[in-house]
């Protein structure tokens, strides 16, 4: 879709970026309903598309273009920008008759007698952060520290049930659920230490592992509560003794949405032709950031699994059915020297159909980087009359556009090397 955008900007002389604000949809229209059914929640669509063009300097950018094609140069600009419906429910996962509950996660959070804290999850995660992720959630929900959370996820002996990581859910579903959990979990605290601390439960705070009466010095940490709790059975009314545990079920029902734009400058090398990357910007719109460390390096990450797919990675058998790209030596995967430094902008337009606020992040990379790589190798090849209409472009594969431009040009391209 995002290589018609582009191919339809060249055709109407419009620049892509005005052409893609002229159709993306404005803050104003959502939630809105497209054709196939899906509804988009309030996402950055434009905002992302808008602050990429600032982050990269798009003006200053096409004079620089300008400037290389007059001296022979292969340089292109190319553009994506995408929507992904995330964090799915059960109305995603029922409305086409699927067979599995893909719709729900579960949370269980335990504050016991020595005063840590255990969270439970059906989730499971593959390498995202996402126990530092859960951790931190219920940190903030809870009051607690952080260094006194311990996690547990992918494990049905502490979770009667769960679904998975995939889809970019994670954050949105297992996040909903902890933030769910810690709300009626610190609530219990809060009835417990307004029976020990003398004060009504309007009047105390957490933070820190401690709660306090406000406007006073009077506070009593998580141990202390938890110990009158489970062990000193004359310091509460019966009704006040409550386990500190919850499980909650947490069911976003559609989901939400997730956006961003990519924007890469690149050049091909007409001696080796190879692609240099020059500049590379993301703006996304995941939401609210739970860890910006981790978030960055989810957007790298896919960033270079998305160059992997536009540059690299094929799978090729021979006319017999045999796979001649078996290992690492005929598959061949970027490198860190492959992966350009990029400059990442965070949006957070929090989600308002989800607990937290959360959205997706984990494919923004991937879905949006081959299509602006492919885009931009358009770009660069514009001059000479090619298109791209396969990926991966290899060296190989550019060599034969610009021979065969060349060709029908009666002559090569100027730079070009035989």
């Amino acid at each position: 879709m995002e290589r018609l955008i582009d191919m339809a900007a060249r055709r109407l002389a419009i620049d892509p970026v005005e052409l893609r604000l002229r159709n993306l949809i404005r803050a104003e229209e959502f939630p809105y309903k497209v054709a196939s059914g899906i509804v988009w929640d309030r996402s950055a669509f434009e905002e992302s598309l808008t602050s990429a063009r600032a982050a990269i300097e798009y003006a200053q950018l096409r004079e620089e273009q300008a400037k290389a094609r007059a001296e022979g140069r292969l340089v292109g600009i190319g553009i994506a920008t995408y929507a992904e419906l995330t964090g799915i429910g059960s109305r995603i996962s029922a409305a086409p008759g699927m067979p599995i509950n893909t719709g729900t996660e579960s949370a269980t959070i335990r504050l016991d007698s020595t005063g840590a804290v255990t969270g439970s999850f059906g989730i499971s995660s593959h390498g995202q952060g996402l126990e530092t992720t859960l951790a931190q959630v219920i940190a903030d929900e809870l009051g607690a520290r952080i260094e006194d959370i311990r996690i547990l996820q992918g494990d049905s002996a502490v979770v009667a049930h769960g679904t998975g990581t995939y889809a970019s859910r994670s954050a949105v579903l297992a996040g909903g659920a902890a933030t769910l959990a810690a709300r009626m979990l610190k609530e219990k605290v809060i009835r417990a230490a307004s029976h020990l601390l003398e004060a009504s439960v309007e009047d105390i705070e957490t933070a820190d592992v401690r709660v306090l009466v406000g406007g006073t010095d009077r506070s009593l940490t998580f141990r202390e509560i938890a110990k009158a709790v489970y062990s000193e059975m004359g310091r509460l009314p019966k009704d006040a003794r409550q386990e500190l545990e919850v499980t909650k079920v947490y069911d976003p029902y559609f989901g939400t949405t997730t956006s961003a734009t990519h924007i890469v400058a690149l050049e091909i090398d007409l001696a080796t032709y190879q692609v240099k990357f020059d500049r590379y910007v993301v703006a996304e719109d995941c939401g609210r950031v739970i860890n910006p460390m981790i978030v960055d390096g989810q957007v790298h990450g896919a960033v270079a699994q998305g160059i992997g797919a536009a540059l690299y990675e094929e799978v090729i058998y021979d006319d017999a059915g045999q796979l001649l790209t078996a290992s690492l030596a005929d598959y061949v995967i970027p490198t860190a020297s492959e992966v350009p430094p990029m400059t990442t902008v965070h949006l957070e337009t929090e989600s308002l159909s989800t607990v937290g606020g959360f959205r997706g992040m984990g494919e923004g990379g991937t879905i949006g980087a081959p299509a602006a790589i492919a885009n931009a190798l358009a770009d660069a090849l514009a001059p000479l009359g090619a298109e791209i209409f396969e990926l991966p472009i290899t060296p190989e594969r550019l060599f034969r556009l610009v021979q065969n431009s060349s060709s029908r040009r009666s002559g090569p391209f100027p730079g070009a090397v035989d």
